[in-house]
């Protein structure tokens, strides 16, 4: 058995953004994030539609879904890295937070936006896999601007293998991050809807057209992975070059810099030499001619 990789656009739709399984995208949200009250149900807006190859989209894939409550979700399944993305997921849920107000609306009529971001790159600076950031006061620590809400999954940090999988939560990670790989559903796959996602992701249950679209999909992930890890090893290579070029610059100049410097002081050395044998001629006494000159008494013996 082969599975499409649900990280590429039209899988993850598919999977997620489909209304004839909703109950995978509520199942995934339920056990992923910490929800005040579960998901029962969930309107799923631009459901899945499978796409023709032309203006295929590479990087950023979306789902958007509404609750019983009129809670809104933002699920965002980004591959390419991006160095900005954290301001871009703040703005496009302060964006989707604002249009639910119409004009002469009541600001009581807002609703919660809920913000996953699942990763395929490291963003943040800590070892958690899953992390979720909130609006809390700084003195108190308390949860007080609860309408805006935000939580990434970073696949790179999740290292469990099949046999470590505990929670529910990290056998839907475990899912998007290894089922490309997979030649088999894991047995410890115990939800409804989690085995439905593998059946879904079933390259046999998809038709030629859909097919057709996964694969060129995958292979411009392929390249723009290729172009970008060639522009970083060119970057490299151009890094060391211009680095081995000042290094060198930088250390013939300070080679000049120091034979200038050792040449003043041997010729200010003999100077001084002269200086002391000519006070030695004039039958000056040492001691006074260490004390005017910094020699020592030694070294004026010398000179005799």
């Amino acid at each position: 058995m082969r599975f499409v990789d649900p990280k590429t656009d039209i899988a993850f739709k598919k999977i997620f953004g489909n209304n004839a399984h909703k109950s995978i995208l509520i199942e995934f949200l339920n056990e992923i994030l910490e929800l005040d009250y579960p998901i029962e149900s969930v309107e799923i807006a631009d459901t899945y539609q499978p796409p023709k190859i032309y203006g295929l989209k590479s990087t950023s894939l979306d789902i958007k879904a509404k609750d019983q409550s009129k809670r809104e979700f933002l699920i965002e399944m980004q591959v390419a890295k991006e160095t900005w993305f954290s301001k871009r997921a703040m703005y496009y849920s302060s964006k989707a937070y604002s249009q639910q107000l119409p004009i002469g609306g009541n600001y009581q009529e807002l609703k919660p936006v809920i913000f996953l971001g699942i990763l395929d790159f490291t963003a943040f600076d800590h070892e958690a896999h899953l992390s979720r950031h909130l609006l809390l006061n700084k003195e108190t620590k308390q949860h007080d601007l609860k309408d805006l809400e935000f939580n990434f999954i970073e696949l790179p940090k999740f290292t469990k293998s099949e046999r470590e999988l505990e929670s529910v939560a990290d056998k839907w990670i475990y899912f998007i991050q290894q089922a490309i790989k997979l030649d088999h559903i894991p047995e410890n796959t115990d939800t409804p809807a989690l085995k439905l996602a593998y059946e879904v992701a079933a390259q046999h249950q998809w038709s030629s057209e859909e097919l057709e679209v996964y694969e060129a999909q995958e292979m411009q992930l392929q390249i723009s992975q290729n172009v970008l890890e060639t522009a970083r090893m060119d970057g490299l290579a151009q890094g060391k070059e211009e680095g081995l070029a000042q290094g060198k610059e930088e250390g013939l100049a300070q080679g000049k810099e120091e034979g200038l410097a050792a040449g003043l002081a041997e010729g200010e050395l003999k100077a001084t030499f002269a200086i002391a044998k000519g006070m030695l001629a004039k039958n000056i006494d040492v001691k006074t001619i260490a004390e005017l000159t910094g020699l020592t008494s030694a070294e004026i013996e010398n000179l005799r």
